[in-house]
């Protein structure tokens, strides 16, 4: 091998990983969208609508599901990515040890992020950590430069005849993956296709003339002989990983090994750290080395297998070590990774002082003064007792201090809305007193002063809706736009009580609020006579990973109120394609190019999903239609306090994503329910009404008008698109005819 030609760039570490891996061609990617690991699949697929790479992206249900998807295509006999952060890694977890007991290789960026609660969405290490036990190998790069040149390792590393294992390319969020930095790329992209190879794979799940049992069950010793063929696995991957290294310092330049080192030699005083603080702390070295100071740092690449006997050669001459962590295992020494550096230094029989410092939680900076104050201190550790563990930069609080003051609590009379509903003698609920001039007087249940974009059509869509709900209402928001801006803390948007919970799992916990509430009324603990009204808010995609709990909430019929806000995409997370979108139109995974336009396949109906469960009420709704919204809320209200659940949905405008004045979000939505695209009708016990027909009122509006109004859709109005757009219109006329039969024949 000789060095291969490069060229000098200027881009962050989400970028060179889609760029690693467009120019690798994975076979497939399966993904979902969070935060901050998102860009590496619009990246890719920005790169695959210009024609660049061919890889077959599959959008999960949830990162569950995108690791199921990433599971099963390389049971398949190919090459496989996927990407995620944080709490998405943890959703995905229960899949990791599949992967890698079954020995299938790919490869995993995450791109390291907090584990909420509370939720928050910047770096520290919290996340990684959980994977260290999943038999999965893990190499963390430090900087931008890294992320790209471990990115075509992984997968030569992964896929070893030796190996045969699925690795992690950790790296940090927002630090490394979103900052950007000159680096060096190979040019041309057989390069890395030659140093990677050819995927060669020992079984597929798609070789009828070699059928194979693939994740079968297994008693002792057959589970035990898995895991010690693991174990021997992890032996030899040091050396794999070191060889695989040698060879790209030969096409690079770049030379990496298990364990980095700065100026260590005759250091007295050494920084044990990992990930993007690296950087700073050996500008600290450097600065204080000029100051005669003898201090270095070392930090590990390959963490999983760990490189024990390379740690402890490093660290052995040290004085004092100062480990940093950025996470807490709550062990009472420190997080995982300096416990696991402290039982390294014991098994060689190293006594040298180490002192641990917690840093860096919720994507907290690490500067060069504090690393050097850090330094100090392990300086003072050399003489003076220190305390061995403790956290830094961070602490508990004032323990008198007071939790900060909510919103005052409204009244039953500040929320009541005059309206009336009653059980008619069709056995369908009537609704009456509905007068908007006066319901203005009701109390907004959202305070203003929120951080929603200009023109967003959550909180007037809401609020509309909530304008037909009376008396005390208990608020659940899924993760999305709609909770994130408006609980930023100290602060809240919410008059009412309001409880988190993510994505995925929302409409279990607002049951389980629900059921709670019922039995301490049985039980006499909270008043017999005392309503409450339990709303989940959903919306950002959240109807696509909470689908599953949606669904077990509506079989056991709990008593609640299901609405999820439409805006067609993963919007808190930067537009991603959800499954709501609509065909052709263009997210930031399903982007506009030569090569594709736009969403490939059609979407979602929530309602009618929901409509198969057979739960008491259903409805669709939008703002602009505004007494049709609050006379459906009203009902929903009623269903649900007396019957079960309720499920609504309502389209939301989205300006920014949609790319559209901020001041036509009404005409939109109307412009998307006078083409049929969104109907508005209900589902009561069964029995479905159209409560707005464009035909019948000859106002039946061509699907063009309504793609003229955004730019996401004015590429689906060009000549050459004509195909997408007659699909569209067909598949939407098809929809609209089945619900106005339903509609006419209450037996359907």
């Amino acid at each position: 091998m000789s060095k291969k030609e490069q060229v000098f760039m200027v881009e962050s570490g989400n970028e060179l990983a889609a760029l690693a891996a467009s120019q690798i061609n994975y076979h497939v990617m399966g993904y979902f969208p969070i935060t901050p690991s998102t860009q590496i699949a619009e990246y890719l697929d920005e790169l695959k609508a210009k024609g660049k790479n061919t890889v077959n992206m599959v959008p999960g249900d949830g990162e569950h599901g995108a690791a199921g998807i990433c599971y099963g295509a390389s049971t398949a006999g190919g090459r496989v990515l996927n990407a995620t952060s944080a709490n998405g890694l943890l959703y995905a977890l229960e899949q990791l040890p599949v992967q890698s007991g079954t020995r299938f290789p790919m490869v995993l960026n995450v791109v390291n992020r907090t584990v909420s609660g509370p939720l928050d969405i910047k770096c520290d290490h919290s996340d990684i950590m959980m994977a260290l036990n999943t038999g999965w190998l893990i190499i963390m790069g430090k900087d931008p430069q890294e992320v790209y040149d471990f990115n075509i390792c992984a997968p030569r590393i992964s896929e070893h005849s030796d190996i045969r294992l699925p690795i992690i390319v950790s790296s940090d969020g927002f630090f490394t993956s979103h900052q950007k930095r000159r680096v060096s790329i190979f040019k041309d992209e057989k390069v890395v296709q030659d140093f990677v190879g050819s995927f060669k794979y020992n079984y597929s799940s798609v070789d009828p003339k070699n059928p194979v049992t693939i994740g079968c069950y297994m008693n002792d010793p057959d589970l035990g002989n898995n895991h010690v063929q693991m174990a021997e696995v992890f032996d030899k991957a040091k050396k794999v990983i070191k060889d695989v290294f040698a060879d790209y310092e030969k096409i690079s330049g770049r030379k990496y090994d298990l364990v980095g080192k700065h100026k260590t030699e005759d250091a007295e005083v050494i920084i044990f750290a990992a990930g993007s603080s690296v950087e700073t702390v050996i500008t600290a070295v450097d600065n204080m080395r000029e100051q005669g100071k003898k201090v270095g740092v070392v930090w590990p690449i390959a963490i999983r297998p760990f490189p024990k006997e390379e740690i402890a050669a490093a660290l052995k001459n040290a004085k004092t070590i100062v480990a940093l962590d950025r996470q807490d295992a709550y062990n009472g020494l420190g997080g995982n990774l300096s416990a696991e550096m402290k039982a390294a230094l014991q098994e060689e029989g190293i006594t040298t002082k180490v002192i641990t410092r917690i840093y860096g939680l919720g994507g907290r900076e690490l500067y060069i003064e504090e690393a050097e104050e850090l330094f100090e201190l392990g300086f003072k550790a050399i003489k003076d007792n220190v305390k061995k563990v403790d956290y830094y930069t961070v602490d508990a609080g004032k323990k008198e201090g007071k939790i900060p003051a909510g919103l005052k609590p409204m009244s039953f009379e500040m929320q009541d809305n005059g309206i009336k509903v009653e059980m008619g003698a069709d056995e369908k609920l009537q609704v009456s007193g509905i007068n908007l001039r006066n319901l203005t007087k009701q109390a907004k249940r959202f305070a203003p002063g929120h951080g929603a974009c200009n023109g967003c059509g959550i909180f007037s869509g809401i609020n509309t809706f909530m304008r037909g709900l009376k008396g005390h209402v208990v608020v659940l928001f899924h993760t999305g736009c709609g909770m994130v801006v408006s609980t930023g803390y100290p602060f809240t948007s919410h008059k009412g009580t309001y409880v988190h919970n993510l994505f995925q799992n929302g409409a279990a916990t607002i049951s389980g609020i629900s059921e709670m509430f019922k039995e301490r009324q049985r039980r006499g603990e909270i008043p017999a006579d005392e309503q409450l009204t339990f709303l989940m808010v959903t919306g950002d995609g959240g109807a696509d990973i909470g689908m599953g709990p949606i669904i077990g909430t509506a079989n056991r019929n709990n008593n609640v109120i299901i609405l999820e806000y439409d805006n067609e995409g993963y919007m808190n997370t930067g537009n991603q394609l959800s499954y709501s979108t609509p065909l052709g139109h263009a997210t930031s995974t399903s982007h506009v190019g030569i090569a594709q336009q736009g969403k490939t396949f059609q979407h979602k109906d929530t309602a009618q999903i929901l409509a198969g469960t057979h739960i008491p009420y259903i409805f669709t709704g939008v703002e602009s239609q505004p007494v049709d919204l609050i006379k459906k809320a009203a009902k929903a209200q009623w269903y649900a306090n007396n019957v079960g659940t309720v499920y609504g949905k309502i389209l939301s405008a989205c300006p920014l994503n949609w790319r559209s004045e901020d001041k036509m979000g009404t005409k939109i939505l109307d412009a998307a329910v006078f083409c049929n695209f969104f109907p508005l009708y209900e589902v009561e016990k069964g029995i479905t009404t159209l409560t707005l027909d464009p035909e019948k009122m000859n106002k039946k509006a061509p699907l063009a008008d309504w793609f003229k109004m955004m730019g996401k859709t004015k590429h689906l109005l060009k000549s050459e698109n004509k195909a997408i757009l007659e699909a569209s219109e067909k598949e939407i006329a098809r929809r609209f005819k089945r619900l106005k039969a339903m509609s006419e024949h209450p037996d359907l």
